[in-house]
C-alpha cells in the first residue's frame, strides 16, 4: 500500500509541475483515496426531546458544488444575506428526519416533508411533542411543524425572515411560537446606479472610535438602503391554527418569550448606520413587549458604538447582557459595570447584577455583585441558584452558589479555577429543562445534590466523567468515567431516579454512537449504529506523543502513519506538522494533554489528515502554546516560543525514528497559517510550509488580534517582529500561500496573503498563492476543497517527499 501511495503522489506531482503560476489552471483532483474522504457520507446528527423520550435523527446534505457556492450574495454590516431567501447564505442544511424511542425502537421517517428539501435544525417544543424547523427553497424560506405522535409534517407560514439568524422560538405552553417574516408589501430591492451621485465621506470629530478590523462592513448610502431591505421584518406568532400580527415592523435581532409566555424580549437596530462597525455595534433599542406587540419598558436605549473597549475584561459602561430568569414568570436581569466599564479601577465589586419583575413598573432593584465580571447565573429553584465570574486577564472563573431569596448575604464561593487548568476543572453544572421549557440546575436526592460533568482531562488524554456534588459539604462523588480503550461522553440523562444517562460511544475503529448507561448497575446498551464513513483509513495507526520543550515544558501531538507502514522496512517518513497557537498565562496549563487517543478518526473533507493516505506521518494538533510568565504578555517572547514548540516537535518525531528531519512540511490555518510564515521566516526547520488564509501584516490589524490586547502604537517592536511581512526577507524555504477570495474573518482580508506573495516574490522566494474564488475563511464547495489537495499534495511531493538535497 505504501509503494502504491507513492507512485499515486508521484504522478500528482508531475501533473502539478506542468501548471505555471500565470495559467488558467481549472479545478484539479487529487489521488481517489482523498476523493472517497472528501465525498464520504456525512454522520447523521442526533437531537433529543426535552421530555427523554425520542430522538430525532438528521440526515445531512453532502457536501456544496461551488455552484451553489456561486450562488448571489449581499455582504453587508457584517452579514452575508442570500438575496433570493431573506435568510443567511452558505448555510448547511438537513435532507430528512427520522424519529425514534430514545432506546432507538420504533423508527419512522417524518412524512409530508417536500421533495428534495433543504431542512433547517429542529427545535423543539418545550413538551416535546412537536418540533419546529425551516424549509429553504429557491425563492423564500418556510416555517413548518412536526407532530411528533404522527410523525408528519406541515407547513406553518412562508417568508421567514432569518437575516440575523434563526427567528423562531417556541413559548412555555408548547402551543405557540413566534418568528419574524419578511416585510410585507416591501416591493423591490433598492438598485445601484452605474452612476454615482456623489462622493462616500466618513468623518471622526476628535472622539476616539477604535475598533477591530471587520469585513463585509457598508460602504455607501446605497448599501444601507439594501440592508435596511433585508433587515426589517414584521414579528407573527402562531397559535395552533392561525398566524397574528405582533407589534410594529423593525430591524428584529431577537425576539426571546418570558418562560410563562406573556411577554416578549426584543433587540431593534435603528438608524443611524455606520461604515465601520457591524450591525452589532449599530444603535438599538431593547424593549419588553406583551405578547401582542404593545410596548411595556424599554430597558436600553443604545448609540453607536464605535470605539470598543479594548484590553482584559473591559466593557461599555452601562446596561448590558439582558435575559430572563429561568426559573420565574417573568423576571428581567440585566448586568452594570460598577467601575464604568474600566477594570483597571480597583474596586470591591465590578459587576452588579439587577432584577425587575413584571409589570415592570417597578424600579429595578440591585440583586447581586460580582468580584470579577459576571458571565452567566445558572438559576435552580427558589433557594439555590449558582453564579459565574471570569477574568479575561487572569483565565480565572469562580463559581459562587446563593440563595434567590437573599443573594449578596448568602453567596459563597464553592469552586475557582484556571479555565485553560483542564486537569483541575471540576466540571460544568448539568441542566434540565424545568416547566417552562427553560434550562435549570438538575437536582437529585430531593434537593440536596448536584450534577458535575466535564471533559476529564488528564495526563493519558480526556476521560470524561459524571460527579454527583454534595451541596451542604461540597464533596464530590465519581459516578462514571469514561475508561479505555474507548472515548465516551456525557449527552443528558433519561431518568434521574433509575440512573438512565444518554452517552456517545467511539474508539480508534468504531464510529460515535449513542448508548443508554445504567449508572447503577452500570449496564450498556447502544441504540445507534451508524456507519464507518472511510473504511479506506483501516489500518492507519493513531498515537498520543508526549514530550517536552527545551524549557521542560510538557507537550504533545497525536500521531498518524499510513496503513502498512514499517519503521524497519519503510525507514522515515515525509512528515507534516499542523498546529494552531494558544496563549497561556500558566505553565502548568499550557503544558496540558488535550484530545484522546481512544477517538475515532474522524476526517473533515478540507483536513491534512487525508495526507496520511499518501505516504507522508502527519503530527497533528501539536501543542504550540505561548505562555505569558512573571507579568509579561505571552507574545513578548512569541517568536521564540514558537522556534521552541516546533524543534520540540520535529525532535520528537525524528527520535521515535518516524520523521525524517529533512523532509518535514509545516502547515495550519489562521492563526495556523500566521505560525506557518512566522516559522519559515525565523528557521530553517522545515522544507516547506503551506498557510492557509492566514494574516501576515498586523500593522493591518492595529487594535489588537487574537488575544493581544496592545495597540499597535503602544507595540509597535512586537507587531513588527510578529508579522511575516516584514521579515519576508528571512524566507528561505519554499511556502504557499492560500485564501478564500471571500474571506470575512476579522484581520484575515485577501490581501493580507496577496501581499505577503508580492513581498516574497520580491525577494526571490520559492512562493505560490492559489486564491479560491468565492470561498470564505473556511472552505465548503468540494471543488475547492479537492483543488486544494492537490495543490498541497504537489507542493509536499515536490519539495518535501522528493526534496533534492545538496
Amino acid at each position: 500500500m505504501i509503494r502504491k501511495q507513492i507512485f499515486s503522489a508521484a504522478i500528482a506531482a508531475i501533473v502539478f509541475q506542468t501548471a505555471t503560476s500565470q495559467e488558467a489552471l481549472k479545478y484539479q483532483l487529487p489521488p481517489d483515496e482523498i476523493i472517497k474522504i472528501v465525498d464520504a457520507p456525512v454522520t447523521p446528527l442526533v437531537s433529543v426531546s426535552p421530555a427523554r423520550t425520542e430522538m430525532l435523527v438528521i440526515e445531512r446534505l453532502p457536501i456544496i458544488t461551488i455552484k451553489e457556492l456561486s450562488a448571489p450574495e449581499l455582504r453587508l454590516a457584517g452579514l452575508r444575506i442570500n438575496p433570493a431567501t431573506s435568510g443567511p447564505s452558505r448555510q448547511t442544511f438537513n435532507k430528512s428526519f427520522t424519529l425514534m424511542n430514545i432506546d432507538g425502537t420504533n423508527a419512522r421517517p417524518v412524512a409530508g416533508l417536500p421533495a428534495d428539501a433543504s431542512l433547517g435544525y429542529p427545535d423543539w417544543s418545550p413538551d416535546g411533542k412537536k418540533f419546529s424547523f425551516s424549509v429553504t427553497k429557491n425563492n423564500g424560506i418556510e416555517l413548518w411543524i412536526c407532530d411528533v405522535a404522527s410523525a408528519k409534517a406541515a407547513k406553518i407560514s412562508d417568508n421567514l425572515n432569518m437575516v440575523f439568524g434563526s427567528s423562531v422560538s417556541w413559548l412555555s405552553d408548547s402551543r405557540r411560537l413566534v418568528f419574524t417574516i419578511n416585510l410585507p408589501g416591501r416591493g423591490a430591492v433598492p438598485e445601484r446606479s452605474p452612476i454615482p451621485e456623489g462622493p462616500v465621506i466618513q468623518e471622526n470629530l476628535g472622539k476616539q472610535g477604535q475598533a477591530a478590523t471587520y469585513q463585509d462592513l457598508l460602504k455607501d448610502p446605497v448599501d444601507e438602503a439594501i440592508f435596511e431591505y433585508f433587515a426589517l421584518s414584521q414579528l407573527m406568532m402562531w397559535d395552533g391554527s392561525n398566524t397574528i400580527k405582533v407589534g410594529e415592523p423593525g430591524m428584529i435581532t431577537s425576539a426571546t418569550p418570558s418562560p410563562d409566555g406573556r411577554y416578549l424580549l426584543v433587540d431593534i437596530i435603528r438608524r443611524p448606520f455606520s461604515y465601520t462597525v457591524p450591525f452589532y455595534d449599530f444603535p438599538s433599542v431593547t424593549v419588553i413587549m406583551d405578547i401582542k406587540g404593545n410596548p411595556v419598558k424599554t430597558l436600553l436605549d443604545r448609540a453607536l458604538v464605535e470605539n470598543e473597549p479594548r484590553g482584559y475584561d473591559q466593557v461599555l459602561p452601562g446596561r448590558r447582557d439582558f435575559s430572563w430568569r429561568d426559573d420565574k414568570p417573568a423576571t428581567i436581569n440585566w448586568i452594570e459595570a460598577l467601575d464604568g466599564g474600566d477594570y483597571k479601577n480597583e474596586m470591591e465589586f465590578h459587576d452588579q447584577v439587577w432584577s425587575l419583575d413584571a409589570p415592570f413598573s417597578g424600579e429595578p432593584v440591585k440583586y447581586i455583585a460580582t468580584a470579577l465580571r459576571c458571565s452567566r447565573i445558572f438559576w435552580g429553584n427558589d433557594t439555590y441558584a449558582l453564579i459565574q465570574e471570569l477574568s479575561q486577564k487572569t483565565r480565572m472563573v469562580v463559581i459562587s452558589s446563593f440563595s434567590p431569596q437573599d443573594p449578596q448575604n448568602t453567596k459563597k464561593k464553592i469552586q475557582e479555577f484556571n479555565r485553560d487548568d483542564g486537569y483541575h476543572n471540576p466540571g460544568r453544572f448539568v441542566t434540565d429543562n424545568n416547566s417552562f421549557g427553560m434550562k435549570t440546575l438538575l437536582f437529585t436526592d430531593k434537593g440536596k445534590s448536584l450534577y458535575l460533568t466535564g471533559d476529564g482531562s488528564s495526563p493519558e488524554g480526556d476521560r470524561p466523567f459524571i460527579d454527583k456534588y454534595d451541596i451542604a459539604s461540597g464533596k464530590t462523588t465519581r459516578l462514571w468515567r469514561s475508561e479505555a480503550p474507548y472515548y465516551e461522553s456525557f449527552s443528558a440523562f433519561i431518568d434521574v431516579t433509575k440512573g438512565l444517562i444518554l452517552t456517545t460511544r467511539q474508539s480508534v475503529t468504531d464510529p460515535p454512537d449513542y448508548f443508554i448507561r445504567n449508572l447503577k448497575n452500570r449496564k450498556l446498551t447502544q441504540v445507534t449504529r451508524f456507519e464507518n464513513p472511510y473504511p479506506q483509513l483501516t489500518g492507519v495507526r493513531k498515537e498520543l506523543v508526549k514530550y517536552k520543550r527545551r524549557d521542560s515544558l510538557d507537550l504533545s501531538f497525536t500521531l498518524y502513519l499510513p496503513a502498512g507502514y514499517d519503521k524497519e522496512k519503510n525507514g522515515p517518513l515525509p512528515t507534516l506538522l499542523w498546529a494552531y497557537p494558544r496563549e497561556f498565562n500558566d505553565l502548568s496549563a499550557a503544558g496540558q494533554v488535550s484530545g484522546s487517543p481512544y477517538t475515532f478518526t474522524r476526517i473533515s473533507p478540507s483536513s491534512a489528515l487525508v495526507y496520511v493516505t499518501q505516504g507522508y506521518a502527519i503530527l497533528m494538533d501539536a501543542a504550540f502554546p505561548i505562555v505569558g510568565v512573571g507579568g509579561k504578555e505571552p507574545n513578548d517572547t512569541f517568536v521564540e516560543q514558537l522556534t521552541a514548540d516546533a524543534e520540540a516537535a520535529v525532535s520528537k518525531a525524528v527520535e521515535m525514528g518516524v520523521t525524517d528531519p529533512a523532509r518535514v512540511a509545516v502547515s495550519g490555518h489562521s492563526y495556523g497559517a500566521f505560525m506557518t510564515a512566522n516559522l519559515l521566516a525565523h528557521t530553517r526547520l522545515f522544507a516547506a510550509g503551506i498557510a492557509e488564509s492566514g494574516a501576515y501584516n498586523r500593522s493591518l490589524t492595529p487594535f489588537g488580534f487574537q488575544n493581544e490586547r496592545r495597540s499597535y502604537w503602544e507595540a509597535p517592536e512586537i507587531y513588527n517582529r510578529m508579522s511575516p511581512f516584514m521579515n519576508a526577507d528571512k524566507v528561505k524555504d519554499p511556502i504557499m500561500l492560500i485564501h478564500g477570495m471571500a474571506d470575512n474573518n476579522s484581520g484575515t482580508f485577501p490581501i493580507q496573503s496577496e501581499r505577503f506573495y508580492a513581498a516574497l516574490k520580491g525577494f526571490g522566494a520559492v512562493v505560490r498563492l492559489v486564491l479560491l474564488p468565492d470561498e470564505s475563511h473556511g472552505y465548503a464547495a468540494r471543488e475547492s476543497i479537492l483543488h486544494k489537495h492537490w495543490e498541497v499534495l504537489g507542493w509536499m511531493d515536490k519539495y518535501v517527499k522528493n526534496k533534492k538535497t545538496p
